[in-house]
């Protein structure tokens, strides 16, 4: 499955669905964006059950800032509309791999209980 791009307007529906969605976000001129580029493009070949998805921080000032983008590039994992993982660099084949084993061996019925705990607390 090749990436999609989103936009302010379709991001929220996009990581609120069930499964796993992991999201790039780069810019044109951010060079070790363009040297993860490539990576992330062959996973979402390699894990055709994950949606891939890239946000262009330029394009898209107003949801970066909302989403507290200070890095780029910056990988967020959200699954079944939590996110789960967050972080700024360019990650290699290897580390984007352990990323995902890492995301899709997550128990989220006991994620979900953390969160909730967190929002009462």
């Amino acid at each position: 499955m090749a990436t999609i791009d989103l936009t302010v307007a379709d991001f929220e529906q996009t990581v609120k669905q069930d499964g796993i969605v992991l999201v790039d976000f780069w810019a044109e001129w951010c060079g070790p964006c363009r040297n993860f580029a490539p990576v992330f493009e062959q996973a979402s070949e390699d894990h055709p059950e994950i949606t891939f998805a890239k946000v262009d921080t330029d394009a898209e000032r107003e949801l970066s800032g909302a989403l507290q983008i200070s890095s780029i590039p910056t990988l967020m994992a959200f699954r079944d509309g939590i996110l789960v993982f967050s972080q700024p660099g360019a990650l290699p084949a290897p580390a984007l791999k352990q990323v995902i084993d890492a995301v899709e061996a997550l128990d989220m019925d006991e994620v979900r209980e953390k969160v909730q705990a967190q929002s009462q607390g």
